[in-house]
């Protein structure tokens, strides 16, 4: 049961997901230089980086074990996409245009906008595109 307090919320949204680091302070500070945010104040053990949209990346450094790549995906704005590559650039990130790194250098045009993949300092596959897939 609901208390009169508490707020409604219509739906489920993600609030925050966890992600794993080497060093959780280079990779929060490599996404967010890409994105041009702010890396957050040290919440416990993460490192948090907000997103804009209410979801906060908890970077969590994990040093017991090989840390799994995951994919993550970023709707961008289109008038920030280039500074976005070119800070990858400026970094020496190569960035591609399709997921499987096959196509250095390139975004692609995707749903009549524009995406890139590259990697983070461990290996997760970052995208970053300017318009949202289409589903059928």
């Amino acid at each position: 049961m609901q208390h009169a307090d508490e707020p409604i919320v219509a739906a489920a949204q993600l609030n925050h997901t966890v992600v794993y680091a080497s060093d959780r302070q280079a990779s929060a500070g490599f996404l967010a230089t890409v994105l041009g945010l702010e890396v957050g104040a040290p919440f416990g053990p993460f490192i948090p980086v907000d997103l804009g949209n209410g979801v906060t990346l908890d970077y969590y450094e994990k040093t017991d074990e090989p840390i799994q790549a995951q994919h993550y995906a970023f709707l961008v704005p289109e008038e920030q996409f280039d500074t976005m590559i070119s800070r990858l650039e400026v970094a020496g990130v190569v960035y591609y245009a399709d997921p499987r790194h096959t196509e250095p250098g390139r975004v692609n045009g995707l749903f009549g906008g524009r995406g890139a993949y590259f990697d983070d300092p461990d290996g997760h596959n970052m995208e970053i595109m300017t318009r949202p897939y289409v589903r059928p």
